[in-house]
C-alpha cells in the first residue's frame, strides 16, 4: 500500500493533467471519481485496496478508533477548510501517513452490509451501485475519521475532499 495518498505530482506524471481544485505538487490529488482512480491504477499497474485491506492497514495492529498514537490530532487533518501536503502528520505503526483525514480514500469494493459471518480477506458486496470510501477528510468531524467508519458514493462522483491510495498487486524489488 502506498505510504500516502496519491499526490498531484504523481497523478500528473501518470495522467498528464491535474483535476484538483486546490493546486500543489505535494497535496493529495482530489476531485477524482472511483472511475478516474481505476484509469490511473490501470495505467500505473496498481489497484485500489479492498475495504478490508484499507482498514487493516489503517489500524496497523491497533484496536482503538484511530491508529498510530490513538489521537486523531497526531494522525490526521480534520475539521478544517482544505487539504494539506501529504506526510506531515505522524505515521502509523506500518509507516503509513494520512490514513485519517486529509482526503477520503476510494476503495475497490461495492458498498453493502457485512455478512455477519467471520471471513478472511472479504471483497465487499457482489452487487450494488455505490462504492466505498474510508478515512474521512480535512472537513470531517472526528467521527467520520475513525478507522471503522464507512462512507458510500456512486463511482462517477468526485469532490474536493476525495482522493485515493493505491496498492501493488505483486511485490516489486
Amino acid at each position: 500500500m502506498a505510504k500516502t495518498e496519491v499526490t498531484q505530482r504523481q497523478w500528473l506524471s501518470v495522467m498528464g493533467n491535474n483535476p484538483s481544485f486546490r493546486k500543489g505538487d505535494d497535496l493529495p490529488v482530489e476531485s477524482v471519481s472511483w472511475n478516474d482512480c481505476q484509469r490511473f491504477c490501470a495505467k500505473a499497474g496498481l489497484r485500489l485496496p479492498t475495504e478490508a485491506e484499507w482498514e487493516y492497514a489503517c489500524r496497523a495492529g491497533s484496536t482503538g478508533a484511530y491508529g498510530g498514537t490513538g489521537k486523531l490530532g497526531d494522525m490526521g487533518w480534520f475539521s478544517g477548510s482544505s487539504s494539506h501536503p501529504v506526510g506531515q502528520k505522524r505515521e502509523n505503526a506500518w509507516k503509513l501517513f494520512d490514513m485519517h483525514g486529509n482526503v477520503y480514500e476510494w476503495c475497490e469494493d461495492r458498498y453493502g452490509d457485512y455478512s455477519g459471518k467471520e471471513v478472511t480477506d472479504p471483497t465487499g458486496a457482489g452487487f450494488g451501485d455505490f462504492r466505498v470510501l474510508r478515512g474521512g477528510s480535512y472537513g470531517s468531524s472526528d467521527f467520520y475519521c475513525r478507522s471503522a467508519h464507512r462512507y458510500k458514493l456512486w463511482p462517477t462522483v468526485w469532490a474536493g475532499d476525495i482522493g485515493f491510495r493505491p496498492v501493488q498487486t505483486e511485490y516489486r524489488n
